[in-house]
């Protein structure tokens, strides 16, 4: 029998670091986030045999089977019982995420502050492979801003850079000088950037940013610069899209900044936007433009989601005399 549930629009699933767009969307249900039957076993690896209500799935050398409508699953020969029963919605086969992907022997961490599900195929989520743990990514960091041991004006810098190698943008966690400050920070494959969201004191500060590549291979990076005690004057507003609005896959941010102030923008299909923390997957937009005379700017954007999803976007100013930030975050959601 059919079932019935709410979809998981905030939720945001990733393989190996890959953002996946699932059609139709993940469901919530009971606590469980249930995928599309073919779109996870295929990506995991995996074939798929469906028949007569009976999922068989091999690959990585292993074999499961599931029922819909029952809790017995078997993996290897060996039998089981899981929380929640596959289900069928429509023409859709609804599977558990976390027992498909642990099963054939993938990782798997939950952000659940941030509804993001990185999936690792390399092994379990944040466990070492067989032999011991794998060497620590190193030279990862480049484009720092702040510059490395640079002292700017501003108590309130810019603060980014970009990735000599694609990341899992939901492992990335970002401290300035020993505070957590990932939850305002803005992450993707290729970079990150933050807006201190009070000024800082007037002195050498530290940066440590810590994750995993796209691989799974971890890595940490560090770097030092010192700010000042210039008066804050830079301020961003946004002219359109409004807050909230629906758009499309294509639109145009217009806003207004100090004159000559470069802007870096960062949309695309996020997760939950509870503290507006946005972490994007692959395949979504990242751009800069630079402010006129006046400090009018705009940018084309450009992004993958289905109807209905959830966008977020992430506009950033940086003076270029200061390199004071000021920073704007849209929640949008695409056209139905």
């Amino acid at each position: 029998m059919a079932a019935s549930a709410l979809p998981a629009w905030a939720l945001s699933v990733t393989v190996n670091g890959q953002a996946v767009v699932f059609n139709p969307p993940p469901i919530e249900r009971a606590g469980r986030v249930f995928v599309p039957l073919r779109g996870v076993f295929e990506r995991l690896g995996a074939s798929v045999v469906y028949q007569s209500g009976t999922i068989n799935a091999t690959g990585n050398g292993r074999a499961i089977q599931l029922h819909i409508g029952s809790n017995a699953v078997t993996v290897n020969g060996q039998q089981s019982t899981i929380d929640e029963p596959p289900f069928v919605i429509g023409a859709s086969t609804y599977v558990p995420l976390r027992f498909v992907s642990e099963a054939l022997g993938a990782g798997v961490n939950y952000d659940s502050a941030n509804q993001l599900v990185a999936l690792n195929t390399s092994g379990a989520a944040g466990g070492p492979p067989p032999g011991g743990p794998p060497p620590v990514a190193t030279h990862l960091l480049r484009d720092l801003e702040p510059g490395r041991n640079v002292a700017v004006g501003s108590r309130r810098p810019t603060i980014s850079a970009n990735f000599a190698q694609p990341v899992d943008p939901n492992s990335v966690h970002l401290t300035l000088d020993g505070l957590d400050v990932t939850r305002d920070a803005t992450r993707s494959p290729s970079g990150f950037i933050y807006a201190p969201t009070s000024p800082l004191q007037s002195m050498p500060h530290d940066v440590v940013v810590a994750g995993n590549l796209a691989s799974g291979q971890p890595f940490t990076e560090r770097w030092h610069f010192a700010t000042g005690a210039s008066a804050e004057r830079n301020t961003i507003s946004i002219v359109s899209p409004p807050d909230g609005s629906p758009v499309g896959n294509s639109f145009t941010v217009r806003g207004r900044t100090v004159p000559n102030a470069l802007v870096h923008v960062v949309a695309g299909a996020s997760a939950n936007f509870a503290g507006r923390s946005f972490a994007f997957g692959s395949g979504n937009f990242v751009g800069d433009t630079v402010a006129d005379g006046s400090g009018n700017f705009e940018q084309r954007i450009n992004v993958q989601a289905f109807p209905g999803a959830a966008i977020g976007v992430t506009i950033t100013s940086t003076d270029p005399q200061s390199r004071e930030s000021a920073q704007q975050k849209l929640q949008l959601t695409t056209s139905q």
